[in-house]
C-alpha cells in the first residue's frame, strides 16, 4: 500500500493541473465545509470544484438543509483532521461548535479555520451569506442568492393582523424570539404565543398548557408522544400544521424554503 502512494500523489496532482494552480490569478480558494448550515450556502455561492466536500450531516436527508439531490453533487466528510488534510482545502469553514483540538491541529497544519455559528434574524442570515461569498471570492453569486431571498420575502410578506402561532419543536420546546424562525414567523404574518406568555428560548410546552391556553396555530416540528396526542384533534378554535425540523436552524437558501411554507400556513387560517 505504502508503494501506491507516490502513485496516487501524482494522479491527484494531475486532476489539480486541470485548473487553474495556486499561483494563478484566476484560482479561487478551495473550501471543505463541516457545518451543515454552511454546506447549503457554499453549494449555492462557490464555483464547479471549490467545494471540495460537505459534512456528513448533509447527506442524511432527514436532517438535511440542502436537497438530496444537492447533496449527491459533493463528497462528504466525517470532519476528522485525516480527511480534511487528505482534500487539501485553502480553507475549512466549521460550526462555533468545533472540536478545539481539531481546530488546533488543522492549524497547526497550515490550514486556514473559519468558523460560523447560528444566526439570530434574516439580517445576520444575509451578512453570513455575504461573508461565505466573499470567502470563495464569489460575491457576485451571493448576491444572487441574497436577490433570490429578498424576492421571496417580499412575495410572503403579510400585512394582516397577526395570527399567533406556537412552534413547537424537537423536544417540546419553543424558539426563542432572537432566532432566525421567529423572524420568520412575523414576516410572515404570525404572532409569538410563546413570547405572549413569557417563555424563552428552550422552554418547555407541555400537553397540557397547549389544551388548557390553546393558539390559533399550532405548528408541529417535533414526534414526541404529547405532539401527536389524539386530544390536540379536539381542541376548539386551534389550527394545526406540521413543520419540518429541516426549516428551523439553518439560513441562506432555507430561508426560501421555511417563508413558502409559513405563508401557505397563513393562508389557510386566514
Amino acid at each position: 500500500m505504502i508503494r501506491l502512494l507516490p502513485v496516487l500523489a501524482l494522479l491527484l496532482a494531475g486532476c489539480a493541473g486541470a485548473g487553474p494552480g495556486r499561483s494563478s490569478p484566476d484560482y479561487r480558494p478551495t473550501v471543505v465545509s463541516l457545518n451543515p448550515c454552511a454546506d447549503a450556502i457554499l453549494a449555492e455561492v462557490a464555483e464547479p470544484g471549490q467545494l471540495l466536500a460537505i459534512s456528513h450531516y448533509s447527506k442524511d436527508p432527514r436532517a438535511s438543509s440542502m436537497s438530496v439531490e444537492d447533496a449527491a453533487r459533493f463528497p462528504a466528510t466525517g470532519g476528522t483532521v485525516e480527511e480534511v488534510l487528505a482534500l487539501d482545502p485553502d480553507v475549512v469553514v466549521a460550526s462555533t461548535f468545533i472540536a478545539p483540538a481539531t481546530r488546533a491541529a488543522l492549524e497547526d497544519l497550515g490550514l486556514r479555520v473559519v468558523t460560523f455559528g447560528g444566526t439570530a434574524d434574516i439580517a445576520s442570515s444575509i451578512a453570513q451569506i455575504r461573508e461565505l461569498a466573499a470567502l470563495v471570492e464569489n460575491d457576485r453569486e451571493g448576491e444572487r442568492l441574497v436577490e433570490q431571498i429578498e424576492l421571496a420575502l417580499s412575495e410572503v410578506a403579510d400585512t394582516a393582523e397577526p395570527v399567533e402561532a406556537a412552534l413547537w419543536q424537537p423536544g417540546g420546546i419553543v424558539p426563542g424570539e432572537a432566532s432566525l424562525v421567529s423572524d420568520l414567523l412575523r414576516r410572515t404574518g404570525f404572532a409569538s404565543y410563546s413570547e405572549a406568555r413569557g417563555m424563552a428560548q428552550a422552554d418547555y410546552l407541555s400537553l397540557e398548557q397547549v389544551v388548557a391556553d390553546p393558539p390559533q396555530v399550532l405548528l408541529v416540528a417535533g414526534s414526541e408522544a404529547g405532539q401527536r396526542h389524539p386530544v390536540l384533534d379536539e381542541v376548539d378554535g386551534m389550527a394545526r400544521a406540521d413543520f419540518d425540523t429541516r426549516l428551523i436552524y439553518c439560513g441562506g437558501p432555507t430561508i426560501i424554503r421555511a417563508a413558502r411554507r409559513l405563508k401557505t400556513i397563513r393562508d389557510t387560517v386566514s
